[in-house]
C-alpha cells in the first residue's frame, strides 16, 4: 500500500468509525464486508473491528478476532491493544461469563500477518484460572 493509498484508507477509516459509537454494536450480517468460513458475528464500534468464529467441532472454542479500527503508518492495522481493552471487549461480545485466553504458540506455527488479537472463549471455566474468591 502506498502514501497515497494508505492515506484514502484513514480517511474512509475515519470517516466511517464517526458512524460507530464507543462501545461495540453487533453488525448484522447483511452489512458484513464478506463471509469468512465459521464466522457468526460481526461487531464494531469506533475503535475496534470483532470477528466472532465457531469451528463447528464438539469442545472447540469461541474465537475472536479483534483489531483496531486505524491504520498506521506502514499501512497495517493499529498495534498495542491493552489487556483492559481485551477484557473489555470480550465482555461486550457477550461472553463476560466466560473464561478466554490468548495464545503463544510454538516458533514454527507463529503466523504474524496482521496486528490482530484473538481470544478463544471456552464454555467451562479454566481449571489453571485465578479465581477473585
Amino acid at each position: 500500500m502506498n502514501r497515497h493509498e494508505r492515506r484514502a484508507a484513514n480517511q474512509h477509516l475515519k470517516k466511517e468509525n464517526k458512524t460507530y459509537p464507543d462501545q461495540l454494536i453487533s453488525v448484522p450480517e447483511s452489512e458484513w464486508p464478506r463471509r469468512e468460513p465459521g464466522m457468526i458475528a460481526l461487531y464494531r464500534s469506533s475503535r475496534f473491528l470483532v470477528q466472532v468464529y465457531e469451528d463447528g467441532e464438539l469442545d472447540t472454542p469461541i474465537r475472536l478476532s479483534i483489531c483496531r479500527t486505524a491504520i498506521n503508518d506502514r499501512g497495517q492495522w493499529q498495534e498495542n491493544i491493552a489487556w483492559e481493552e481485551l477484557q473489555e471487549i470480550k465482555n461486550q461480545c457477550g461472553y463476560e461469563h466466560f473464561d478466554a485466553v490468548e495464545v503463544y504458540p510454538r516458533q514454527k506455527d507463529v503466523v504474524n500477518v496482521a496486528n490482530m488479537r484473538h481470544l478463544w472463549v471456552f464454555d467451562e471455566p479454566l481449571r489453571f484460572a485465578w479465581r477473585n474468591v
